[in-house]
């Protein structure tokens, strides 16, 4: 009998709840310091997560949660990307 497989959970940077791994949209820092969005969730570097959410992406952005788990300042084009991709995703 094969044990079930453990789904990933993470947690979100805005609502600060635990999710599975895949609902969430993963923010990257790469080892140059370069800030992307990742949705394959394979991109080498420090990794965040954020629900695909405007709400979540706001409260995360006014906390400065992604500063905080960078360590590093966030250039606002990337919380503009963050925003565009949500409004993609959401139109699907």
């Amino acid at each position: 009998m094969q044990k079930p497989r453990k789904i990933p959970q993470r947690q979100c940077l805005g609502c600060r709840e635990m999710k599975n791994k895949k609902d969430l949209i993963r923010v990257v820092r790469s080892p140059e310091g370069e800030i992307s969005l990742d949705f394959k969730g394979k991109k080498p570097g420090r990794g965040a997560y954020v629900c695909p959410d405007g709400a979540c992406l706001a409260k995360a952005k006014k906390s400065r949660a992604l500063e905080r788990a960078f360590e590093t300042a966030v250039p606002s084009e990337v919380y503009d990307q963050l925003e565009e991709q949500m409004r993609e995703e959401n139109h699907e």
